[in-house]
């Protein structure tokens, strides 16, 4: 069933705190590694810096691996990100993707896997190992279709089906609709809506919804989508923005979709 929402006038979020797999290894304090060839992809140009081989075959079949110059801050979620807008595949959901370490025992010939979290730092991990006794692989997730109509972004589109983890969020999916049209627009003018024709309902999203899990509520009989809809208050002067913020209780209306 579709619920009231309101919206803060500046889509703010809960902070969030995360617990990566680096905990235990907080207190050490590894030396960085010597510089490597420039041919190596770079993260990071201020801090020190170390090489990881990431195998990603799950990206293309004729992926064996890449070898990524990256600094000891570097976490997981950017390495993905890394990856992606290397083989130029930015419109894929990096929320599908994670880095799984194998770490081989040597003297007990035991090789442990470990999936790592987002804020995971692979270089610090793989200083903890001997050289070579520890190996990092791209990972997919499961995850689902959703069709978006977005000839609000790009007026000769009528829609897009993206593949997407359960946890992307509302504004995930614009930024990455955007980044299917080469948009340069900033994500906050922009909203989903979620269009239910039969009963001529819509309803506003969150910009914290998770687009799968509102497609996995939908009743087989209804006949459902998703809209993006340009906020109407970004065009207004920022003055007047914080006015009309303050009435911006959700009902449902009839859509014109």
């Amino acid at each position: 069933m579709m619920k009231h929402v309101q919206l803060s006038p500046y889509r703010s979020r809960a902070d969030t705190v995360s617990l990566s797999s680096t905990t235990s290894y907080g207190s050490l304090s590894p030396e960085p590694l010597g510089s490597r060839s420039s041919s190596y992809s770079s993260l990071s140009e201020s801090n020190p810096q170390t090489t990881i081989k990431v195998y990603a075959r799950c990206l293309r079949p004729d992926i064996e691996y890449k070898t990524l110059s990256i600094s000891f801050q570097t976490t997981c979620r950017e390495v993905v990100g890394t990856l992606l807008g290397k083989y130029k595949m930015k419109h894929r959901d990096p929320k599908l993707f994670y880095l799984s370490m194998e770490v081989t025992v040597r003297k007990a010939g035991v090789r442990t896997h470990l999936a790592l979290d987002d804020e995971a730092r692979p270089a610090v991990l793989q200083s903890c190992h001997p050289k070579g006794d520890s190996k990092f692989s791209l990972q997919t997730k499961r995850g689902g279709l959703v069709k978006v109509y977005d000839t609000a972004l790009n007026s000769n589109s009528q829609y897009k089906c993206l593949l997407i983890s359960s946890q992307t969020t509302s504004d995930e999916v614009i930024s990455l609709l955007l980044t299917c049209c080469n948009s340069k627009e900033r994500v906050e003018q922009f909203s989903i809506y979620e269009v239910c024709t039969d009963k001529e309902q819509q309803r506003k999203l969150h910009p914290d919804d998770r687009p799968l899990q509102v497609q996995h509520s939908w009743l087989p009989s209804l006949n459902c989508h998703f809209l993006v809809r340009r906020n109407p208050e970004y065009s207004l002067p920022l003055s007047r923005r914080k006015v009309s913020t303050n009435y911006n209780l959700l009902h449902f209306t009839k859509t014109d979709v």
